[in-house]
């Protein structure tokens, strides 16, 4: 009887910390007209999306003080790190808070990456976290006028990616060119599958594609080879990608139609759609997607129903 109670009770300790242990995605969005701040969904099989309300984070940074394209990492540590586009134009940099619970926020920063440029503006700051070098990696769009060969955009409009790292968001490391592929290119999505082993989905901006394509590489900044045709249509954008089971799934912004999408992939090379498989709350607009511990998320709940 005791070594039945002793193996009855080790059962419920692993039950407790199964429990403890189990993560939420979270979809972090904002709401047109992008002057309230960050908004959050979440979901427990990555297909279906609860709304959480908001704002959890008023903008309070840059010329336009809005929050477009909120962008939020989990560190090693557990705190939770967000970017995001403080204004349409003018501004030569990004905003940043963090919160330890997704509802306590730092003080916002404005991170001024691109203040030795010309440059029209800095759009969809996007955060990825490199483990293998313990750094984190922060791509944006940026257009910097005649600085690029023209091509069928407008010198204000000729967006190349570029990034910076950094280990404590104190101090960053100089900016450089993450990619540019001969023409205008925004949104840029890392995703790691091995070692040494990198997919980039970001958008082609050119007025006749506006839509998603892929590259690959060996490093999480690349260079990136292999670009390929479009795989969703015309004016989509803001791609975040999540793994869900042995697939990835790619949502996208498909703002032409006023709609969400999304596609499933094993290989970033063939895509399924799976647009009528999702669902995601009304106002719903392009952020990224990360995982949560079910206690931030039960929180979150609580704090969306008060």
């Amino acid at each position: 009887m005791i070594k039945n109670d002793w193996i009855l009770l080790l059962l419920l300790v692993a039950l407790a910390s199964c429990q403890q242990e189990k993560e939420y995605y979270v979809f972090s969005t904002f709401r047109e007209p992008a002057d309230k701040g960050l908004f959050l969904a979440y979901s427990e099989d990555g297909y279906h999306w609860k709304d959480l309300g908001g704002p959890y984070l008023a903008p309070e940074v840059g010329q336009q003080k809005v929050m477009r394209d909120p962008s939020i990492v989990k560190g090693p540590d557990g705190t939770f790190h967000l970017v995001w586009t403080s204004s349409w134009r003018g501004d030569l940099g990004f905003g940043y808070a963090s919160s330890k619970d997704l509802i306590h926020w730092s003080k916002e920063q404005f991170i001024p990456v691109m203040q030795d440029t010309s440059t029209v503006n800095v759009w969809a700051p996007e955060l990825y976290y490199d483990n293998d070098s313990n750094r984190f990696i922060i791509v944006w769009a940026s257009t910097i006028p005649f600085k690029f060969k023209k091509g069928i955009e407008d010198e204000k409009n000729n967006h190349r990616l570029y990034y910076t790292t950094t280990k404590d968001f104190k101090a960053f490391t100089k900016t450089k060119l993450f990619l540019d592929p001969g023409f205008s290119s925004i949104d840029g999505t890392i995703v790691k599958r091995r070692p040494e082993d990198y997919v980039l989905v970001f958008k082609d901006n050119t007025r006749p594609m506006r839509n998603l394509k892929v590259a690959f590489g060996k490093s999480p900044v690349g260079p990136w080879t292999d670009i390929s045709a479009p795989f969703t249509p015309f004016l989509t954008e803001g791609p975040t990608v999540e793994k869900v089971g042995d697939d990835y799934l790619i949502y996208y912004d498909a703002y032409g139609e006023h709609k969400y999408g999304a596609v499933r992939t094993t290989d970033f090379k063939h895509f399924t759609n799976i647009s009528d498989e999702i669902f995601l709350p009304k106002g719903h607009k392009h952020g990224t997607i990360f995982k949560a511990s079910k206690k931030v998320v039960d929180q979150l709940v609580k704090e969306a129903a008060q």
